[in-house]
């Protein structure tokens, strides 16, 4: 016979540790699906901020090339040619020592990119580009980069997929 304060009345039944298993399998059924929207929220905010650092580096090209600091042919529209041109810089014609112009200290990677996590030097591949001449609805590629976009056809938590953004 055991006493009521000794310990070895005690322990737990399996009813009770059966019905604990179910209520942390429901819990964690419950926690992987806001892990996933935790994650997609991340790379979106990521997405924002890369397109807005591209975007200000081209404008700032275009800027510098308006107002004569960086060379461009009569007919070009002013954009950068390439974005690596936004990091690896370009002269400028109104510095004496023709110091180097720089838009951007690198360019970030689009989080929605296929291989993501590889490490890639060539960064500015995983954004889709269209030029000045391109229409908006039919972005092309072509003699100068004037936006980027996601190449991701993934639809955000807004309901706008990532090329669109």
């Amino acid at each position: 016979m055991t006493h009521p304060g000794t310990l070895a009345g005690r322990g737990f039944t399996l009813i009770e540790l059966l019905v604990t298993l179910a209520i942390l399998g429901l819990l964690g059924t419950l926690v992987l699906p806001v892990a996933e929207v935790t994650v997609q929220r991340r790379d979106e905010q990521e997405l924002r901020r890369g397109l807005r650092e591209i975007r200000t580096g081209l404008d700032a090209y275009k800027k510098a090339a308006d107002e004569g600091r960086v060379a461009k042919a009569a007919d070009a529209s002013g954009y950068p040619a390439r974005l690596e041109l936004l990091v690896q810089g370009v002269p400028d014609l109104r510095s004496p020592k023709q110091a180097k112009i720089y838009f951007m200290r690198r360019l970030p990677r689009d989080p929605f990119s296929p291989g993501r996590g590889v490490d890639n030097a060539d960064d500015g591949a995983t954004w889709g580009k269209r030029s000045y001449a391109s229409e908006p609805d039919q972005p092309q590629e072509g003699d100068d980069v004037y936006d980027v976009y996601s190449r991701s056809e993934r639809v955000g938590l807004n309901g706008i997929p990532y090329n669109k953004w």
